[in-house]
């Protein structure tokens, strides 16, 4: 058995711009420990992946819809990177909703590099300390939160688990935290 075996992760992208390695390296390491991982974006289809914010790479696929998606169907919230992927992420009323949702609930949310813009506008940063790609720290301070440069920050501050990691170099750590609080619960 699997340390997340019955467990379903939600995957929020952008249909453009997410980081490759960014979506597919933790969506590999929870499924392999027996999750069931489903890929949510504004539409459902095709969704282009990126490496950095110019090379075009692999294409996923979006199953289900953010607006069709409740918290109460899934266990935990991934929130990959890629520059162009977690702005427009942020801008979506519906996935800022379905982020707020998981907090609420009190859900373990797991964002990498950019993917905490989405927790930004959210506004559950006050009194949570998290990592993100470095560019993104005055944006976090200024929504309240705290930000560190650590591989992977677990906050459970605020009767919530936060996960985060800085980047793709950080995937290994993230996916195990990731693995580590969610089989826990």
């Amino acid at each position: 058995m699997g340390a997340l075996d019955g467990k379903r992760i939600a995957f929020v992208t952008a249909p453009v711009g997410v980081e490759k390695a960014e979506l597919e390296q933790p969506w590999s390491d929870l499924t392999a420990a027996g999750a069931t991982a489903v890929h949510l974006a504004p539409e459902a289809g095709e969704v282009q992946s990126m490496v950095g914010d110019v090379d075009k790479d692999k294409v996923f696929t979006a199953t289900a819809t953010i607006a069709d998606a409740s918290a109460e169907d899934y266990d935990a919230l991934v929130l990959p990177g890629g520059t162009v992927n977690a702005d427009k992420v942020r801008a979506d009323d519906d996935a800022v909703a379905l982020v707020k949702a998981f907090i609420e609930a009190g859900k373990p949310v797991a964002a990498i590099c950019h993917g905490p813009w989405a927790l930004v506008e959210s506004g559950a940063l006050p009194g949570k300390t998290l990592t993100s790609f470095p560019s993104l720290q005055t944006d976090i301070r200024n929504a309240g939160g705290t930000w560190v440069d650590e591989e992977v920050q677990h906050c459970t501050a605020e009767g919530w688990d936060l996960i985060t990691s800085r980047n793709p170099d950080d995937l290994d750590a993230f996916g195990q935290k990731i693995i580590d609080v969610v089989g826990s619960r």
